[in-house]
């Protein structure tokens, strides 16, 4: 099938399928006309990456579970590697969420300071 294909089977976009190709989690054939072919099994691929990706791992991450993508991935029993890299993932997920909150919180102090001392917005 054709990149255009694959993509709307797929539920993404072409320009995301060229992406998880050049990340190596994918590949097509070239017709004569240049253009992409793929099997009809890198629908369940493409899926299968969309999965990971929504649940926060990158395309590095995914990039472990290749020999796993064109089956059943979220029946599948998890590699002691897959489970390390999502553990890895959450950590960084929680820094994050972590620092950001701390931003956040400051934030919110500065505005009620400057709420309590009677400081108006700009537009008053």
């Amino acid at each position: 099938m054709r990149i255009g294909e694959l993509a709307a089977a797929a539920g993404t976009t072409a320009r995301a399928l060229r992406h998880y190709e050049q990340a190596g989690l994918l590949s097509s054939t070239r017709a004569a006309n240049g253009y992409r072919h793929y099997a009809d099994s890198a629908v369940v691929r493409v899926r299968n990456i969309r999965y990971f990706l929504a649940a926060g791992l990158t395309l590095e991450d995914v990039r472990v579970f290749l020999p796993c993508l064109d089956g059943d991935v979220a029946a599948a029993r998890p590699s002691g590697r897959g489970l390390e890299v999502a553990r890895e993932r959450l950590a960084v997920l929680d820094a994050r969420l972590s620092a950001q909150t701390e931003i956040r919180d400051r934030l919110a102090g500065a505005l009620r300071q400057a709420e309590a001392a009677g400081v108006q917005g700009a537009g008053s």
